[in-house]
């Protein structure tokens, strides 16, 4: 089942909004691949920590 910024797994609810979003795009993405729900949703949220981590908030691009 594809996930939405409104409609996600519960375990995403204490994720930061901008984390959250991006942890439902990677396991949509990772389903589509053929992932099991829980892996993907367990493999997304791991990666999207990593992501918002190397990508902070403000961060100016042109660097």
């Amino acid at each position: 089942m594809p996930w939405n910024k409104h409609d996600y797994p519960p375990s995403m609810k204490n994720l930061e909004p901008r984390v959250r979003e991006k942890a439902v795009d990677i396991a949509n993405a990772l389903l589509r691949e053929g992932y099991e729900e829980g892996r993907s949703i367990a493999i997304a949220t791991a990666q999207a920590e990593e992501w918002n981590n190397n990508h902070p908030v403000g961060q100016d691009k042109k660097q």
